[in-house]
């Protein structure tokens, strides 16, 4: 006991990050922003490569890269912009963005265990 209190107490906490600064003039800031949010608003909870496969079909100038755009959907997730929902299906996570104000419609296919059914005589 007097040993697992002082390996807590001895671990130093995970430091604060700060929050993000985009670079970007706010012009293109607020082009990309609305472009990405109309986009995931549209086509429904979206993960990183399938908003990214979007975006690159809209073509917006003022977004570089897909690291610039992951930067761009973590800064909307600190402004509430946006939101990260997990798809948690069996061994297999998938996280999603979807708009604050949707429904999430995330379609859960979860196998049906032998314990679920019933039973037939």
């Amino acid at each position: 006991m007097f040993k697992s209190a002082i390996r807590y107490l001895s671990t130093k906490p995970k430091p604060k990050m700060k929050p993000i600064e985009l670079k970007t003039p706010p012009e293109h800031t607020q082009t990309i922003t609305r472009a990405i949010f109309d986009i995931v608003k549209e086509h429904g909870p979206l993960t990183i490569s399938d908003t990214w496969e979007r975006v690159k079909g809209v073509g917006l100038r003022g977004l570089t890269s897909k690291r610039h755009m992951k930067i761009v959907l973590r800064w909307m997730r600190e402004r509430q912009k946006l939101r990260l929902v997990c798809n948690h299906v069996g061994p297999h996570k998938q996280f999603l963005y979807t708009t604050w104000f949707t429904k999430s419609t995330i379609n859960q296919a979860r196998p049906l265990n032998d314990s679920s059914r019933p039973k037939l005589p």
